[in-house]
């Protein structure tokens, strides 16, 4: 079982940046794929970038491909999301989630087994 701890969320203005982390405690951290989710006010939990158990490949949603990008250290058991251009419709709760079942799809919510509590991204205008 893995715990997982997410931070680095604020306000930011629109055309900002921001660093989310995710650590991970627990064991067999190299052993899940881990990704991304947020969810805006109103609207149901989405999908925003995975990355592959070495790290050697990723996917992302059409609409931050190009301005996020994922990443993680198998050493020191932490995922992170690097977001520049961002815009208002960014704004929302974002989570780290675990996935330890070989799922291929990654962009599907219900393959994840563990996920965090979640960290506030505004984005204003």
């Amino acid at each position: 079982q893995v715990q997982l701890v997410e931070s680095g969320g604020g306000l930011v203005q629109a055309g900002g940046s921001l660093r989310l982390s995710c650590a991970a405690s627990g064991r067999g951290f190299r052993l899940y794929t881990m990704g991304w989710f947020r969810q805006a006010p109103g609207k149901e939990r989405a999908f925003v970038a995975a990355i592959s158990r070495n790290g050697d490949s990723t996917d992302y949603a059409d609409y931050v491909k190009g301005r996020f990008t994922i990443s993680r250290d198998n050493a020191k058991n932490t995922v992170s999301l690097q977001m520049n251009s961002l815009k208002p419709e960014d704004t929302a709760v974002y989570s780290c989630a675990a996935e330890a079942s070989f799922n291929t799809n990654w962009r599907d919510l219900n393959a994840y087994d563990y996920w965090g509590q979640g960290t506030q991204v505004t984005v204003s205008s």
